[in-house]
């Protein structure tokens, strides 16, 4: 699939072929470790944090745990100290919690997203209070390995539209979404290289 998409962007747009040529193969790697619910907790202790400090604080919530991944029912019994002591913030640990409860009492089907199509991934993981859509996406993404997700709301794919076609401000979500449709069915692959285009050195 990957030369068939790649093949694809580049005749879509041009520019991103360029960027491709100069990042080179698709690594993009869906994490399989673990389960579909650790994941999601993980996403949720990273969100609005540096790589670092989001590996730092998600390895506390492990030790907790003796290193394994807690499970829900751990979730439900690690008091509310423990897991701020951890460097959860309060709404966090609420997130967490209400995840934890939602998947131990089965109203969320979180174990079977890998058996649903896309959007209803989406409406699953968004019923989760602090699960917003970009979360949802990046599980599509980084998760389930999803081919064609684009997600709108990342500053960093804003930043590389914007670098990539010029533009004098960044795109507005509406224009994203237009851009992004040029890449369908292949815009998971657009956005990994997108991002990658942050890191190559100015020409």
């Amino acid at each position: 699939m990957h030369r068939k998409a790649i093949k694809h962007l580049r005749a879509a747009d041009p520019a991103l072929g360029e960027v491709i040529a100069r990042v080179g193969p698709y690594k993009l790697v869906p994490r399989a470790e673990g389960t579909h619910f650790d994941h999601v907790v993980r996403s949720i202790v990273g969100q609005q944090l540096s790589g670092q400090a989001a590996r730092t604080i998600y390895q506390r919530v492990l030790d907790l745990k003796g290193g394994k991944c807690p499970t829900p029912a751990d979730f439900l019994k690690f008091p509310v100290a423990t897991l701020r002591a951890a460097g959860l913030s309060g709404r966090k640990v609420e997130y967490v919690k209400e995840l934890a409860q939602r998947t131990h009492d089965g109203s969320l089907a979180i174990q079977k997203i890998h058996e649903m199509d896309d959007p209803a991934v989406m409406e699953t993981l968004v019923s989760v209070r602090g699960i917003g859509p970009w979360t949802a996406q990046m599980v599509l993404m980084f998760r389930l390995g999803r081919p064609d997700v684009f997600p709108e709301l990342d500053l960093g794919v804003q930043k590389a539209v914007q670098k990539l076609r010029r533009m004098r401000k960044l795109p507005t979500p509406k224009q994203m979404t237009k851009i992004g449709a040029t890449y369908a069915p292949y815009r998971t692959y657009a956005a990994w290289y997108l991002w990658r285009s942050l890191e190559l050195p100015e020409e």
